[in-house]
């Protein structure tokens, strides 16, 4: 089986060990009470299985109705969670919404929208998609669902919910397009909606690629594999691939990735448990880009495939990393499926680079909540600010082929450390980007503007002609105040730069999506820059 895992979130559960650990005390402690009495009819084998026993007991015997299922399902989750903070139970109504990134789609009407002014507002439609397919533009604003008016107080799981749904099933809404002060109905039979790993990949110039990668699921090296040899064919002789923030995925694809770029028989990653032997995974002879130079970007939210993908980079000599240390997710875990639609994750073996390093950074059973939100600990230690707070024993040391320096103990270090970037440090630019006001902004203007925006044809068009001019600046600080964001006159002159660069990538995403939005946003990005440069020499 190939070990996956979803997105790496912290989940509250119920700690239900505790309440089960004081009944079995109170049962223990009355037991010679009712030993010998007829109604003792749990314990009077000399081996039970206490929990199975215990459930029972409480499901006959207790005071209230209880659902036994619920109480099975938190004892269970609670059971997995004290072992290690990856093995997890997840319930049948989770499952799916686990699996969906991983399998690479959903069934959908096919577009992104957003809620502007209590109304859903279409902002793209998925090329091929079912909404595509019956004229839906963006822009486009969705009154009703199937005869129910949805404008007013709803939430973006409501809408998901009211539009999603079994491929071929239908649905009606009702449409009002701005354009021509008009509402008209529209039946949308739903289909499958690719969600896509590759966020965007485009040719930075003549020789050099960047491909941003999100995930890694059934669909990625096939979406690696066209996007990356399109831009071979565009010239590209360097590439920089973006990780940062990718939590993983399957690691079938992160061997598949790792296989493209080095040559026969060079490990890529072993794996090894207590009751599962050391299995090793080793590079082919095919590999696309095994003469393309090489740089991968990584961060505090690259995590396990992602980390298999830099290490085996690294450890071999065939690129350079440049970030910041990555998360340290290095446990594999096997998902076993049960009857009811549920299933498990358990952690059997851990992941190690070529060279031998652990990628798994130490954790406390049990005590989840600094393990994931170690980036605020990394924070507070000054590791996102210096390479030199970042300490590492010399009992963790390891050497590549070549004689570079690594590091196990837990993520993966950098070759070139980009410290975190504290130019728009402040309350006010936060707000604007927390508050969701540059998004707002930008479909404002363009929804106002149309077929103004008609005349950019492409993004190179629009990134050459476009500006944020004083005046456009001063309606986006004027537009911010009525949203609530109060003015910070120092804040704004501290950051002015990377809001007109933000506002101008926001209105680029309105009209050209992702393949606007990053082409404009990384102009600003220091580990892109350095990337840049690095392949530049």
């Amino acid at each position: 089986m190939i070990p996956s895992e979803p997105d790496y979130r912290k989940y509250t559960l119920v700690p239900i060990l505790l309440s089960l650990v004081l009944i079995i005390g109170i049962i223990i402690g009355s037991k010679f009470n009712f030993e010998n009495s007829e109604n003792n009819r749990f314990f009077t084998a000399v081996k039970f299985n206490k929990l199975n026993s215990l459930i029972n007991y409480i499901e006959q015997e207790y005071v209230d109705e209880i659902s036994r299922s619920e109480l099975e399902n938190k004892a269970i989750a609670s059971l997995l969670q004290d072992l290690d903070p990856h093995s997890q139970y997840i319930s049948a109504e989770e499952l799916a919404a686990y699996n969906e990134p991983l399998e690479g789609n959903f069934e959908g009407i096919g577009i992104e929208f957003n809620i502007q002014n209590d109304t859903i507002v279409v902002v793209n439609v998925i090329n091929g998609g079912p909404s595509e397919k019956v004229g839906i533009l963006a822009g486009d604003r969705i009154i009703s669902v199937n005869g129910e008016n949805i404008t007013g107080n709803i939430s973006n799981k409501d809408v998901v919910k009211k539009l999603r749904g079994k491929k071929g099933s239908v649905v009606e809404i009702e449409i009002y397009r701005k354009s021509l002060n008009k509402t008209f109905p529209v039946k949308i039979t739903r289909g499958t909606i690719p969600i896509h790993s590759i966020d965007v990949a485009f040719m930075v110039n003549d020789e050099i690629g960047y491909i941003k990668l999100s995930r890694f699921s059934k669909t990625t090296f096939d979406e690696f594999i066209e996007q990356g040899l399109n831009l071979k064919t565009k010239g590209m002789k360097k590439m920089i691939l973006d990780l940062r923030g990718n939590g993983g995925g399957f690691l079938d694809a992160a061997i598949k990735i790792a296989d493209e770029f080095l040559p026969d028989k060079k490990m890529i990653v072993y794996t090894e448990g207590k009751a599962r032997p050391r299995n090793s995974y080793y590079a082919t002879k095919r590999g696309h880009f095994e003469n393309t130079e090489l740089v991968i970007l990584i961060d505090e939210g690259s995590a396990s495939a992602s980390e298999i993908v830099a290490g085996a980079i690294q450890d071999n000599d065939r690129g350079t990393i440049i970030g910041r240390r990555s998360f340290g997710k290095g446990l594999v875990q096997e998902q076993t499926s049960w009857p009811d639609g549920s299933a498990i994750r358990l952690t059997i073996a851990r992941y190690y680079t070529p060279t031998g390093r652990s990628i798994q950074k130490p954790y406390t059973h049990g005590e989840n909540d600094d393990y994931f939100n170690e980036s605020t600990l990394r924070f507070n230690r000054g590791e996102l600010f210096a390479a030199d707070s970042i300490h590492f024993p010399d009992s963790l040391k390891y050497y590549t082929p070549e004689g570079k320096v690594v590091y196990g103990g837990g993520g993966i270090m950098p070759d070139i450390f980009i410290p975190f970037d504290t130019t728009n440090n402040n309350s006010y630019y936060m707000n604007l980007v927390y508050a969701g006001v540059f998004n707002k902004f930008a479909f404002e203007l363009v929804d106002a503007q149309r077929e103004k925006f008609k005349k950019y044809r492409d993004f190179k068009t629009f990134d050459n002609s476009f500006q944020v001019t004083a005046e456009l600046f001063d309606k986006f600080i004027s537009f911010a105040a009525k949203e609530g964001i109060e003015k910070d006159f120092a804040a704004i002159n501290q950051s002015k730069n990377s809001i007109k660069n933000r506002i101008k990538a926001m209105v680029a995403r309105q009209l050209f999506s992702d393949a606007g939005y990053y082409p404009v946003i990384l102009s600003e990005d220091a580990a892109f820059n350095e990337a840049v440069k690095y392949l530049s020499k």
